[in-house]
C-alpha cells in the first residue's frame, strides 16, 4: 500500500512540475539528493558495522548473557512465553542494547534475528504471538540512552551542540516504551 502512495505522490509532483514549467528542477533535486543519500548511507554503514561487530564481540565474550541475566526479571515480565534459556532472549537483549545506544540501523539485523527465534516458538506460523507483538512495540519505541544515529545526523548538519537532545530523547523514548508495554499487556491475547 505504501508503494502505491509513494507512486502517486511522485506522479502528482511530476504533473505539477510539468504544469508549472519546473521539470528541470526535478532533475536537479534528484541528482543532488541521490548524492546526499549515498553519502549519508556510507556514513551510517560505519556506525552499523561498528555496532554489529561490538554486539558480536559482546555475545562471544558472554557480556550479552550477563546483561540478559540482569534484565532477566524484566524480560520474564515482558515476555513470559519465552523459555528461560531460549536464543530469542539473547537476540532480544542484543537488539535492546543496540537500540539503547542509538544504533537503530544495526539493531534491525538483531531484531530480525529475534523475530526469527520467536517464530520458532510460534505454533500458529501465520499469526503473531503476544511475544512477537510485544517485541515489535519494545523495538519500535526503544529507550535511547545515546542516540548515535541522530547525533551523527545533527553533527553532519553542522549543529553546534549535537548532544543537547540526549536528555529529552531519554525521557521521550522512556515514556513511549512504558506506554507501549502497558498498552500491549492490556491487549494481549490470553
Amino acid at each position: 500500500m505504501i508503494n502505491i502512495i509513494w507512486f502517486f505522490m511522485i506522479i502528482i509532483g511530476m504533473i505539477f512540475a510539468v504544469i508549472n514549467g519546473k521539470l528541470d528542477m526535478i532533475n536537479q533535486v534528484v541528482l543532488e539528493n541521490t548524492g546526499e543519500a549515498v553519502t549519508f548511507a556510507i556514513g551510517l554503514t560505519g556506525i552499523m558495522a561498528t555496532w554489529l561487530g561490538l554486539m558480536k564481540i559482546a555475545e562471544k565474550s558472554g557480556l550479552i548473557k550477563s546483561v540478559g541475566n540482569i534484565l532477566s526479571p524484566l524480560l520474564r515480565f515482558i515476555f513470559p512465553e519465552i523459555p528461560k534459556d531460549h536464543p530469542a532472549n539473547a537476540a532480544i537483549v542484543m537488539n535492546v542494547v543496540a537500540n539503547m545506544f542509538g544504533a537503530g540501523n544495526s539493531a534491525t539485523a538483531l531484531g530480525l534475528k529475534a523475530m526469527e527465534e520467536l517464530q520458532k516458538l510460534n505454533r500458529e506460523k501465520d499469526t503473531a504471538t503476544n511475544a512477537m507483538a510485544m517485541f515489535l512495540v519494545v523495538n519500535m519505541s526503544s529507550v535511547q540512552l545515546i542516540p548515535l544515529t541522530v547525533l551523527k545526523v545533527r553533527s553532519d548538519a553542522g549543529s553546534l551542540n549535537p548532544t543537547e537532545i540526549i536528555a529529552t530523547t531519554l525521557v521521550a523514548t522512556g515514556v513511549s516504551t512504558i506506554i507501549g508495554i502497558i498498552s500491549c499487556k492490556l491487549m494481549e491475547r490470553k
